[in-house]
């Protein structure tokens, strides 16, 4: 895919972003090199709505691909979404690795022309513990603190040495462990568990979402780490190694060139102080998952709705999900376009929006 280049500074595109001439002291489109004013060109038209287009304030059932689209051009204030993070959850069972891939950097892509000059793009995603690498090789790691055999390596040798003509269950017979014992100790294999299947590693997500974003046309600008509450012991996340708790996720802000209004004041000083101005924002987890496999707080799509959006404008949610991006949205004043593949959590997110609704005339 072609990458949108586009170097110029927001003072640059401000005045003509305004409808203001060269003449008047800033910098018109016409004054650009012939192929930045083609490519600039559509970033400095109004919002126009598109025939059959998709309207406010709805939720609307369907792959992201197909109706991203449909969104008006320049009229989306800030994207923010959790797409599926190739974990294993059952919603996102469909999706090869490839299929991932293409998934996402298309949904990046068909952001471009629908977010506003200046405006936000912010995806919230984990990198992949578990991702399957077949070229890595297949070694069990030595959990000495759980062995249930004091065996070690060197007792293996010393009677492989002194009996050269046993075979690894006779050596297992002579030194009271089972085969597999043996086989871990020469080897670092696991020959009854999963060390023939294809060895997992940490992929890093963070280099893919900057690939696709500078792709589309956006430019990083900033990224936050939300701390979530750690995975506990015995969940699936967790191994008999030195590997982490999974106990934290990235927010990715990329950015689309045109002026950004910077108005601090959205928030109070002390938001500003404690989280706005902030690069790791502490926020529980939801506790209770009961009716979706990857809810994420109410407070975080909060915190980036009224950091990067005035009152009325559009945030967009292509991976809806359980409603909570629209019911932020609802709750500070703005307005929402909800996208959601599944039928099951578009009408769970038609509750909860109904439900904010219903809270915010009664206040």
């Amino acid at each position: 895919m072609e990458t949108r280049s586009i170097a110029l500074s927001r003072t640059n595109l401000g005045p003509a972003s305004r409808g203001h001439s060269a003449a008047e002291g800033g910098h018109s489109i016409e004054r650009l090199p012939r192929h930045l004013q083609v490519r600039l060109g559509p970033l400095l038209r109004p919002a126009v709505s598109v025939a059959g287009g998709l309207e406010p304030d709805r939720v609307y059932r369907g792959d992201a691909r197909s109706l991203l689209p449909k969104i008006a051009p320049n009229s989306v204030a800030l994207s923010f979404w959790s797409p599926p993070y190739f974990v294993g959850k059952n919603y996102e069972a469909y999706l090869s690795y490839q299929g991932w891939q293409r998934l996402l950097e298309t949904v990046i892509d068909q952001h471009f022309p629908l977010i506003k000059p200046g405006g936000f793009l912010v995806i919230n995603i984990a990198d992949i513990l578990c991702f399957k690498d077949a070229s890595m090789p297949r070694i069990s790691a030595a959990a000495v603190d759980r062995r249930r055999s004091v065996v070690t390596r060197e007792d293996v040798l010393r009677a492989m040495s002194r009996n050269p003509g046993m075979n690894r269950y006779q050596i297992a017979r002579l030194l009271g462990c089972s085969e597999q014992t043996v086989d871990r100790r020469l080897n670092g294999n696991n020959i009854r568990g999963g060390k023939y299947d294809v060895q997992t590693r940490v992929k890093i997500v963070g280099g893919l979402i900057e690939q696709w974003g500078l792709s589309a046309g956006f430019y990083p600008y900033d990224r936050r780490i939300w701390v979530k509450d750690p995975a506990w012991e015995n969940s699936r996340w967790t191994t008999l190694s030195y590997k982490a708790l999974d106990e934290f996720e990235y927010l990715y802000f990329l950015w689309k060139p045109g002026i950004t209004s910077v108005r601090r004041s959205r928030i109070t000083k002390a938001e500003w102080r404690d989280w706005g101005a902030r690069g790791v924002w502490t926020i529980p987890s939801v506790r209770s998952n009961d009716d979706h496999e990857a809810k994420f707080p109410l407070e975080l799509a909060a915190r980036v709705v009224r950091l990067l959006t005035e009152p009325k404008e559009v945030v967009l949610d292509c991976f809806l999900g359980s409603g909570t991006t629209a019911v932020a949205a609802l709750q500070t004043g703005r307005r929402f376009i909800g996208i959601e593949l599944r039928k099951e959590y578009v009408a769970l997110a038609k509750r909860r929006i109904a439900s904010a609704r219903t809270e915010l005339r009664g206040a």
